[in-house]
């Protein structure tokens, strides 16, 4: 699994995992934020960014978090602030529950925790991971440029689409391009939405929800007001949830707040630590 670093060893160590079809560079310019509180190494998980897939095409939310669990353990440096966004928060919440030793802390930003309620905008990403169907759409879609689909993303992940410059724009085409010419790519977008929607109905000691309850780390609850993939709403569940939560609502944001807003989700984690961020809704 590859990993990028901010690394100062006289910091503390962070880790952040991103979620479905992103990569490590989700997380750049929240890092480069709190590059003066955090060691920060930054993962693509199996499958996604620079990292090989999986030898044993495992891309289930379990398997996400044993690579997560092996990147901790080979820092050597105790526990870490844990981050994830969207998948990467159903990956960190389940780490967080089964390995309380290894996390401080616990950011989670639009995570993906099982709402039975399905929003429209969903459904689409939700159809990839439905065997024979997902990689028939993909199929399809091999006629639009990586601008036309930088650009589709885009509209779906975030809260003000317009908002993003023509650098980071250029950037995120650049990458999207790179990514179509690997020969997994498809493999790794259609088994991980495949898990996703699995860990949606998983049951027992392995249900997300059941395990939020169980995290023992202070944990700061990042929603976008504007989030097309995951509904805001589900902020109330998830603060009352999570032992020890704060929540902190950001109203022109969407689905990746460390991307549109990393200051305000940086102030939200250095509150997190003072003990200063309120556990009833705190708007950014």
């Amino acid at each position: 699994m590859r990993r990028d670093a901010l690394v100062d060893a006289d910091l503390p160590p962070a880790m952040m995992i991103h979620g479905l079809g992103g990569s490590s560079l989700n997380w750049t310019e929240l890092a480069a934020e709190l590059r003066s509180d955090l060691s920060v190494e930054l993962i693509d998980l199996p499958g996604f960014g620079y990292s090989a897939p999986p030898r044993n095409g495992d891309y289930s939310i379990s398997a996400h978090c044993r690579a997560v669990e092996g990147a901790i353990l080979s820092l050597r440096k105790g526990p870490v602030h844990l981050f994830g966004n969207s998948m990467g928060g159903a990956v960190a919440t389940r780490l967080a529950a089964r390995r309380p030793d290894l996390v401080r802390t616990l950011t989670l930003i639009s995570p993906a925790l099982p709402d039975l309620r399905v929003r429209p905008s969903v459904v689409p990403t939700a159809l990839l991971g439905v065997p024979g169907v997902g990689r028939a759409l993909l199929r399809m879609s091999r006629n639009m440029t990586p601008e036309e689909r930088t650009r589709m993303s885009i509209a779906m992940m975030y809260g003000n689409p317009g908002a993003v410059g023509e650098k980071a724009f250029a950037d995120a085409a650049a990458e999207y391009r790179r990514r179509l010419e690997l020969p997994y790519m498809m493999d790794a977008f259609s088994h991980s939405t495949r898990s996703v929607i699995g860990a949606y109905l998983e049951r027992g000691s392995r249900a997300l929800w059941r395990q939020a309850a169980e995290v023992r780390a202070s944990t700061l609850l990042v929603y976008g007001r504007r989030d097309r993939l995951v509904d805001p709403r589900m902020a109330k569940r998830a603060t009352e949830t999570f032992p020890d939560a704060r929540l902190l609502v950001v109203p022109d944001s969407g689905h990746v707040a460390m991307l549109e807003h990393p200051r305000v989700v940086a102030r939200g984690f250095r509150e997190l630590l003072d003990g200063a961020l309120s556990p009833s809704n705190v708007v950014g």
